[in-house]
């Protein structure tokens, strides 16, 4: 069995009509190589970005918790002085009081535990 010219022409003609099809299709379609490539790519990209997205995230809850604490630590210093200023106040008053009685030669009947808790609250 022999092939003529004639046979491998069509032959070839046949095959070159086969893979013009299959073009054509692939092309209307998208080839399928292509398309997993895109999605490969595009999977790449979405998982960077929100990586990216979740890093930029943790930073600014780490910048919000430290300013918060650095407020907090603020307040907590200028409630202290406050404190502080309020006991000095209070000392003096209790001073000055005691200096005033002890002038019109009388005795003060704040006790010592009176004092503390007088300072305490």
């Amino acid at each position: 069995m022999t092939l003529g010219l004639l046979d491998t022409l069509k032959m070839g003609a046949g095959i070159a009509a086969g893979l013009v099809i299959y073009h054509l299709y692939a092309v209307s379609i998208g080839y399928p190589s292509a398309a997993r490539q895109a999605r490969a790519g595009y999977v790449l990209l979405s998982e960077k970005t929100a990586a990216e997205a979740k890093a930029a995230e943790m930073e600014r809850q780490r910048n919000a918790a430290a300013a918060a604490g650095e407020e907090h630590r603020r307040r907590l210093a200028a409630a202290e002085d406050a404190q502080q200023a309020a006991r000095n106040t209070l000392e003096n008053e209790i001073r000055s009081y005691e200096l005033e009685l002890s002038q019109k030669n009388r005795a003060c009947a704040v006790t010592a535990a009176d004092r503390d808790w007088l300072l305490r609250h």
